[in-house]
């Protein structure tokens, strides 16, 4: 089998597996909140009928029937297709790290779903309340980091590579802390790992978050987020401009924490993910629980600010170690 026929059934595999995980996501945003399952899928497969000319056999219960189960196959078949071309594009030479690949699949696969929906009426993604919008963009970026990792996975095995080390539960706690940091400030997470790092170490997200370069820029980031976060005109951190960087910064953090100490990073980078949006979620209600209670949401942001720090230290610390910033100079 050519190494292009190889990598497309090794994505298709690693589709497969990101298929899945998008499914338990949304099915587990449905327990949480008992909202009831989105019927897009269907009416996109009943519109693309109607536009070619195709009627479905049966009477209108059998109708319905068939296109309850053609939505969630047509969804699958566009995961493990997505799946299929990463794969390819591996075999081609195209290598990614997960931190980037898997957020950029993830946007892949919302476009797929998304772009259909808006360009048949069905839905008009600009009127999508911030919620609307959460519960699209993390199952998509957890499909794309699983995806992409599970690629990796399967693909370091097919190339005789030797296997990463498996996370441990205490790096799956840093990892949600530096997600829940991520989730309250954006650039919390990657600050904690630039000041924690240093430019020699293992992974490219922290050797050059480590760099002095990177911890200047990554602090200035976070210094200037803590007084932006504070003014009136910012916008909610759950609409999309909000929640997807906080999503994507969370996986980012965590699976650089993972590589630095030498572990899988794909498990982590996922916990990091949940992690960041759970934590847009509650600090939006803490801050609106402050303002209700003293008449001003900054008591609030304050004491969000004082635990994102603590996170930020707890997920980027290393047991053991207490020379953790490096003063030399990069070369360019």
């Amino acid at each position: 089998m050519s190494s292009t026929w190889s990598g497309l059934a090794r994505g298709a595999a690693a589709g497969a597996a990101g298929t899945t995980a998008l499914n338990a996501t949304t099915y587990l945003d449905m327990a949480v909140r008992g909202r009831a399952p989105s019927d897009a899928p269907q009416q996109v497969v009943a519109a693309l009928a109607e536009v070619a000319g195709l009627e479905l056999p049966g009477g209108r219960r059998k109708r319905a029937r068939r296109l309850s189960a053609l939505g969630p196959l047509a969804g699958t078949t566009v995961g493990v297709a997505l799946g299929g071309v990463a794969g390819m594009l591996r075999a081609a030479g195209v290598r990614l790290p997960t931190a980037v690949g898997g957020p950029l699949l993830g946007l892949a696969a919302m476009a797929a779903t998304d772009g259909p929906i808006a360009a048949l009426r069905i839905s008009d993604p600009r009127r999508w309340t911030a919620t609307d919008w959460a519960a699209d963009v993390v199952p998509h970026l957890v499909y794309g980091i699983t995806t992409h990792a599970t690629l990796v996975a399967i693909s370091r095995v097919a190339e005789g590579r030797e296997p990463v080390p498996t996370s441990s539960p205490s790096t799956l706690l840093r990892a949600a802390a530096l997600g829940a940091a991520t989730g309250s400030r954006s650039t919390a997470g990657i600050a904690a790992i630039a000041f924690t790092s240093g430019p020699d170490e293992p992974g490219g997200v922290a050797s050059r978050l480590g760099s002095r370069r990177g911890t200047v820029v990554s602090g200035l980031a976070a210094a200037g987020e803590l007084v932006a976060d504070k003014l009136p005109g910012t916008p909610s951190r759950l609409a999309p401009a909000g929640l997807l960087p906080r999503a994507a910064l969370g996986a980012t953090s965590a699976a650089a924490m993972a590589q630095r100490d030498k572990a899988d990073p794909v498990l982590p980078a996922l916990v990091g993910l949940a992690s960041a949006a759970a934590a847009s979620v509650l600090g939006v209600r803490l801050r609106a629980a402050s303002a209700h209670r003293f008449g001003s949401d900054k008591p609030g942001a304050f004491a969000e600010d004082a635990l994102t720090a603590l996170l930020g230290w707890f997920g980027a610390r290393r047991p053991g170690r207490t020379a953790l910033v490096s003063a030399e100079p990069v070369s360019s």
